[in-house]
């Protein structure tokens, strides 16, 4: 199978990720979301515990004082009794109590764990790492599997969509580029197609070729190669003569996207934006502020021994990115490589309005526009599964889930890896693999491991 092929094919199995995919077993958290998030707080309620110091009432045992009342001049110690206004030290009683952390119970995952490990045992894999986070109590779970332990390094593939997409928001955020005017105000090049707008490319919704029709075409071939530059296959991509007999009008087709021609093309606009490589915007945007260990881009496809037959993930690189060669020409829609606790950093900033930390990395509205779906928005765009009739839209970066209409958006990588989350019941998790997408997506359907995801969730909320 060739890699068009294959991620031809993943496209399809998208749609399963998306609704029956990892986090479905979030999405079924959301009517009791509401119950949840506040029981917590409930827990906090221990803190009537705190009501003993209504045991300052006693305080009223100082009432007996009021034998002292024939000294009823003393009576205005009475005037003490606002010592009652130290009741609002009950107040204060509260804050010390709400201060105490309430540990979540996370004795959930135990159960979860076990699937994943015997998931890893009967598929003969060599490992696997799962974190789950939430929005209010960060990490709630770590689980490192087989060869996995923490700061693992891998090809996380399509999951690059993720990354790559907010980059160029945060150019837009930062006024260097505008995502919905035309590519030609910033790229001298841009009047190839001119117009093409940024928000188009991200959303594979450009109207250039899409799926494995691309794999070898070859203006488009430049985009899976180390050599070069950015710049240079941004151009031959944008401008090829080729191009007007290919293309269709912008926002009107959803066209997988192959090789990823179009967010190379858009990875070149963020570079003439920026005046900055994208190795600079990546970690000035990302590594930096977030403090990520590892994340970083590479263009691996040429580099390393891909398994023919599923296009699994190459054994070669074994976790060190010293074993690729340097490139000025990384593959933006799929050449990232990071650990999962880099992902779970990722996910909780897209979880708390673009903050890591005290660092703002996107502004809330930037992430809306990442999250939402964008082709149904701009026009009747998306897919729908041959195998599940389920229909499934795309924003930047993220797909969305159009059947439950939930805040479900997720990603799936060729070699396994997924992430998602659930915006509206404020939870999130990246699984990594080194694997196939088959493989990812055997595990994202396993209904006992969703329902135990789902359980484990849900007492750790309380």
């Amino acid at each position: 199978m060739t890699l068009g092929e294959q991620m031809h094919s993943q496209s399809r199995s998208c749609a399963g990720l998306v609704v029956a995919g990892l986090l479905l077993a979030l999405a079924a958290c959301a009517s009791d979301a509401d119950e949840g998030t506040a029981a917590p707080t409930t827990t906090a309620a221990p803190t009537t515990t705190a009501a003993p110091t209504t045991t300052a009432a006693p305080t009223t045992t100082a009432a007996p004082t009021t034998t002292a009342a024939p000294t009823t001049t003393a009576a205005p110690t009475t005037t003490a009794a606002p010592t009652t206004t130290a009741a609002p030290t009950t107040t204060a009683a509260p804050t010390t109590t709400t201060t105490v952390a309430v540990e979540p119970d996370l004795s959930g995952f135990a159960a979860v764990s076990e699937i994943v490990q015997g998931f890893v045992d009967e598929g003969g894999l060599n490992g696997a790492t799962l974190i789950v986070v939430d929005r209010d109590l960060g990490v709630l779970h770590r689980g490192h599997f087989g060869e996995f332990g923490p700061g693992r390094i891998s090809l996380v593939g399509n999951l690059s969509e993720v990354t790559s997409a907010g980059v160029l928001m945060r150019l837009h955020d930062d006024g260097l580029l505008d995502v919905d005017a035309p590519v030609a105000d910033v790229i001298a090049w841009g009047s190839g197609n001119p117009e093409v707008t940024p928000a188009q490319l991200l959303s594979h919704s450009s109207g250039m070729l899409g799926g494995q029709e691309s794999q070898f075409y070859g203006p488009y071939v430049c985009s899976m190669m180390y050599a070069g530059s950015l710049q240079a296959c941004g151009e031959t991509i944008f401008t090829t003569p080729d191009d007007d007999a290919d293309l269709v009008p912008p926002d009107t087709e959803f066209l997988w996207p192959g090789t990823g021609a179009d967010f190379q093309v858009a990875g070149a606009v963020a570079e003439a934006a920026s005046g900055k490589t994208w190795a600079e915007l990546v970690d000035e945007i990302y590594v930096q502020p977030c403090g990520l260990e590892a994340l970083a881009y590479n263009n691996p496809w040429m580099q390393l021994a891909f398994d023919p037959a599923t296009f699994g993930y190459p054994t070669d690189f074994g976790g060190d990115p010293s074993t690729l060669a340097a490139t000025e020409n990384p593959s933006i829609l799929g050449g990232a490589y990071a650990t999962a606790e880099d992902y779970a950093v990722l996910l909780l900033m897209h979880l708390r309005e673009g903050m890591c930390g005290d660092e703002r990395v996107l502004s809330p509205e930037s992430l809306d526009l990442m999250h939402e779906d964008r082709v149904a928005r701009v026009y009747d765009g998306g897919q729908t599964d041959p195998d599940t009739g389920i229909t499934w839209g795309y924003g930047m970066g993220w797909y969305t889930d159009r059947e439950t209409g939930t805040g479900l958006i997720t990603n799936l990588s060729i070699f396994g890896s997924g992430v998602g989350l659930n915006l509206d019941t404020g939870y999130g998790a990246v699984l990594l693999l080194e694997a196939t997408w088959v493989d990812g997506q055997a595990l994202f359907n396993d209904s006992l491991f969703l329902d135990s995801m789902q359980e484990a969730v849900l007492l750790a909320r309380g």
